[in-house]
């Protein structure tokens, strides 16, 4: 369905997708397609992104403080060490989505994760070297007329499942790269497309 921006009771004009749900419109307002450099936050979003395949992102966001819990901070050298035993453990874990080739691939990823630190290029340079470090500004209109999946989030795919990724598809790449300020969605006519790009996210305390 065709959906342009939708103005809120705030006097804002904003994407529809988050409808009126305040933690949607919070994640909306101040996440969603700001530029992230950090590359333990980059997988982190990454890994939330592979669990929300065939799920609704509001799901995730919902059990976002769960996960990282159950994920210890999505500390990637820490769960590049996860045994059967911890995988038993998220399995039991009604906080989170229990998805056991999931589980598994966070697992694996993780252990991707650590190789490309160690040896090079390091996560959120490889990731942001296919954006030359910068983000794309698309002009949308619609929802409609905002791609599922593109031939760099097809190129980036394939790049990440060579590295031994999992969870890395076309679609699910473009979302992360959505949500992570590589490029810019927000309709033209939402009043994060003209600033997003201008903010730098906050680092994020294991507290929070």
């Amino acid at each position: 369905m065709t959906q342009s921006a939708r103005m809120h009771a705030d006097g804002l004009a904003r994407c529809p997708w988050p409808g009126d749900d305040p933690l949607y419109l919070a994640y909306h307002d101040t996440e969603w397609g700001i530029p992230e450099y950090d590359d333990r936050a980059l997988f982190e979003k990454l890994i939330l992104d592979g669990f929300q395949a065939g799920l609704s992102w509001i799901t995730i966001l919902r059990k976002r403080d769960n996960f990282r819990r159950a994920f210890e901070d999505f500390n990637p050298e820490t769960i590049a060490r996860y045994d059967e035993k911890k995988v038993h453990a998220l399995m039991d874990d009604a906080g989170i989505v229990r998805n056991r080739a999931k589980i598994e691939g966070a697992i694996t990823s993780a252990k991707s994760y650590v190789t490309i630190m160690e040896q090079g290029p390091g996560f959120s340079a490889l990731l942001w070297n296919f954006m030359d470090g910068r983000p794309k500004v698309n002009r949308f209109k619609t929802t409609a007329t905002v791609p599922t999946s593109t031939p760099l989030s097809i190129k980036i795919s394939k790049e990440l499942t060579s590295r031994g990724f999992k969870f890395v598809g076309p679609t699910i790449v473009y979302a992360f790269m959505q949500a992570t300020g590589m490029v810019n969605d927000h309709l033209v006519t939402c009043h994060c497309h003209e600033t997003c790009g201008k903010q730098a996210r906050k680092p994020r305390s294991a507290a929070q």
